[in-house]
């Protein structure tokens, strides 16, 4: 495995202080933008505006989780808005034949494609198309409100995911989204996560940077 990667969840943030905020993550990987429209999943959060905002304030790529009804009518928007990677929900779309069509649609704006599942959705349907993906996000929270606590019981599809991906020689990223912290990385990593996103243990911490590198070492470390 590589090294792991931390994407903290700007979600978490202060964004009175935003530049602020983004500068205080510089030792990460990656930063998560979640996108939430309110009809997808209760809570609202921001959109392509503020992407696109986070994106002139830092070099870090951005990982963009669409927690959205109709991800194909957004997908052109947030490319523009400088995604990195574009995170759309299978629950939000038709069926499987219409997520390996956005997926196409995603790879071909020039942006790294990827699904999310809930806790709820089965993780089997999905193993035979993982060619078509960059990224799989695993949510060990429900979507929808930062700070949860992790579910640990949704390791076991993270372990499938593993499997499948190495048998099919794929270097597909599994990303972990959900209650994330010091406690709970290495369980994470050991069943065999290669991103991690974290949010209130980064940003609500005295020392953000040195939580991104602690969460590292711990990934690497298990």
């Amino acid at each position: 495995m590589s090294a792991p990667i931390i994407s903290p969840s700007i979600l978490a943030a202060d964004f009175s202080r935003l530049g602020e905020e983004l500068a205080a993550i510089d030792t990460a990987d990656w930063v998560h933008v979640d996108i939430m429209d309110g009809h997808f999943v209760p809570n609202l959060s921001f959109g392509p505006d503020i992407t696109a905002t986070v994106h002139r304030s830092t070099d870090k790529p951005l990982d963009v989780h669409l927690m959205i009804e109709e991800p194909e009518k957004w997908v052109e928007t947030y490319a523009k808005a400088g995604a990195h990677t574009i995170i759309f929900h299978v629950e939000a779309v038709a069926d499987d034949q219409a997520a390996v069509d956005l997926a196409q649609r995603i790879r071909d704006l020039g942006v790294r494609a990827a699904f999310s599942i809930k806790p709820g959705t089965a993780i089997e349907p999905w193993l035979d198309k993982l060619h078509h993906f960059d990224e799989v996000l695993v949510m060990s929270v429900e979507p929808g409100f930062g700070g949860q606590k992790f579910m640990p019981e949704m390791l076991e599809k993270v372990r499938k995911l593993r499997r499948s991906i190495d048998d099919q020689g794929l270097d597909t990223v599994i990303e972990i989204d959900g209650g994330i912290s010091p406690e709970t990385i290495g369980a994470a990593a050991e069943a065999g996560c290669d991103a991690f996103v974290a949010g209130s243990a980064v940003f609500k911490s005295d020392d953000p940077a040195g939580v991104v590198k602690q969460l590292r070492d711990l990934a690497a470390g298990a």
